[in-house]
């Protein structure tokens, strides 16, 4: 037998067991995702987040939702990422460059008096909004689109931010209110409709005010979440090509509140920039059998 230690971390209630896979890692990820997200069964998370030695960054971010399926980018993991190296020392660096599926990100940390770190915030890069490319079924900006869901038309608005979202803005609090499994039956609608090929992220948008958006969100692989970070900067995105919110805006999910900035001009122009915490939970370990790991 063999153990395997992790953290568990939380950026506004998305919350991953983060594993710093420098000298040995899991030889089946996929598998181990799957038995240690179990709410019931095992630890209990979103996914697995691994730290991995990089060849052309600080480290790399490798990512794997509940369900085992592989994740491109999650921009509240990636701040507990920073976190976590920075605490490690692997490397000690602020900001720091951290290798994605989807290019390299960068990440300020924000530290206190002590050097303990209080927050951090990531340029998220440049959103995609060209359709196929997102990807969805059609070519063109998705602003203002309709598709059918569960027999009515729906209006969406469809960005990437290296995995995909549809935005759909609604008038009231009605979905807000909804109990888990209505939630969950229209989240599986909009996942596995046919005109996202990849399956989607889906973000239910109330405008508060054009400073202030409300959300609620369903992702793919790993179902309701308390909070979505690329999936805030995809709302904030399609507000503003809506024409609903300014570029600079509060996104307040049910774990907490994030700060969105899709920058107009100067350095980082069209980036996309979040900020917002990433706190510990506790350390553990987990009992493996030898196999189930290899050699970094």
């Amino acid at each position: 037998m063999a153990t395997l230690d992790f953290t568990k971390m939380q950026g506004c209630g998305n919350d991953y067991i983060y594993i710093v896979a420098d000298r040995v890692r899991p030889a089946d990820p996929p598998a181990l995702s799957r038995r240690l997200s179990d709410r019931r069964f095992g630890v209990g998370s979103d996914g697995i987040i691994m730290l991995c030695p990089s060849r052309v960054a600080d480290l790399r971010m490798e990512m794997y939702n509940a369900d085992g399926s592989r994740g491109a980018m999650c921009g509240n993991g990636i701040r507990c990422v920073a976190r976590l190296a920075w605490e490690r020392g692997m490397p000690r660096k602020n900001p720091l460059a951290i290798e994605t599926d989807c290019g390299i990100k960068t990440v300020a940390l924000r530290l206190d008096a002590s050097e303990r770190v209080a927050g951090a915030t990531v340029d998220m890069g440049e959103p995609i909004l060209e359709g196929r490319q997102i990807p969805v079924a059609a070519d063109g900006r998705i602003v203002g689109h309709k598709i059918d869901i569960q027999g009515q038309p729906e209006v969406i608005t469809a960005v990437s931010m290296g995995n995909p979202h549809c935005v759909v803005f609604v008038t009231d609090d009605t979905i807000f209110n909804l109990p888990d499994h209505e939630f969950a039956a229209i989240g599986r609608e909009f996942e596995t409709h046919p005109f996202f090929p990849r399956r989607t992220n889906t973000e239910f948008i109330l405008v508060v005010s054009r400073r202030h958006l409300r959300m609620r969100v369903w992702e793919r692989g790993s179902g309701e979440t308390l909070g979505c970070g690329t999936g805030a900067c995809a709302a904030l995105v399609a507000a503003v090509l809506r024409g609903c919110a300014e570029r600079n805006a509060t996104v307040e999910l049910r774990g907490g509140k994030l700060e969105i900035e899709w920058r107009e001009g100067g350095e980082g122009a069209n980036h996309v920039f979040m900020t917002g915490d990433a706190a510990e939970v506790f350390h553990g370990q987990v009992e493996l059998e030898s196999a189930e790991l290899v050699q970094a």
